[in-house]
């Protein structure tokens, strides 16, 4: 008589991996891991590369932002390798830079940092949906700036006359999101202000990050707070109702 399988053992490992991205419980093929596993390893590992060595196509980003008015900048680096391996020149405007002088309440820009993939993917809703949270704010014209560091928006604020610069920057990509995309806030930027100066949004994409939409709520929150208390950084914490970001746009 044909013994009746026995039933697959239940996977302790599945209810864990159902909550994070990380790589765990992965199960083993011998004394290595199943062909599968190292296959979407490779895999995630080209994406990250892909993410931080492809150009920004800085022509369909403009017309995204369309009808706000954009402007092009790039900073002191002169390829993407120098890039890479000179992080203060990423930080530097271009000596050639024609920003014009002006003022307005925040300027916009968006920069490729390390993952234009975010920027192209993200940036564009991020950037639309805070201009309709700020009714009444004079707005700068979006700067694309290529080659880019957080700290190149503080020159181009201070150049633009801003308030308030905000950085929208592709993030370091990791092994589980390719696309991430961060926002940096600066009250009065001009060159030398440090990271603890700046306010930071982070891991905003669409596999589990933070959505756009609600990027821009927090990020107008803190534009509003910012311009009240007259700082960004450490002395201005998120504090905003939860609830009160899920209202109209504007509210």
């Amino acid at each position: 008589m044909a013994e009746t399988p026995r039933a697959a053992a239940p996977d302790p490992w599945a209810r864990l991996r159902g909550a994070t991205r990380a790589r765990i419980g992965l199960g083993q093929a011998g004394d290595a891991l199943p062909l599968r596993e190292v296959l979407a390893l490779q895999m995630a590992h080209a994406l990250a590369r892909d993410a931080v060595h492809a150009p920004l196509d800085t022509a369909a980003l403009a017309e995204a932002l369309r009808p706000h008015p954009v402007l092009q900048a790039r900073s002191a680096a002169p390829d993407r390798g120098t890039y890479l391996r000179r992080p203060d020149l990423g930080r530097r405007l271009h000596p050639g830079a024609a920003l014009p002088a002006g003022a307005c309440d925040v300027a916009f820009v968006l920069a490729d940092g390390l993952s234009a993939t975010a920027v192209q993917r993200h940036a564009p809703a991020l950037f639309h949906a805070c201009l309709a949270r700020l009714p009444g704010w004079r707005i700068g014209p979006a700067v694309i700036a290529t080659q880019a560091r957080v700290a190149l928006g503080d020159a181009v604020g201070e150049r633009l006359g801003a308030r308030l610069v905000a950085v929208l920057i592709g993030e370091r990509p990791g092994l589980s999101v390719p696309d991430s995309l961060g926002v940096y806030l600066t009250f009065e930027p001009r060159p030398g202000r440090r990271d603890s100066e700046r306010n930071c949004l982070s891991n905003i994409h669409a596999q589990g990050g933070l959505s756009p939409e609600l990027a821009a709520a927090k990020l107008a929150w803190l534009m509003r707070e910012a311009l009240n208390r007259k700082l960004t950084g450490t002395g201005l914490k998120d504090d905003a109702d939860p609830a009160g970001l899920d209202g109209p746009a504007g509210g």
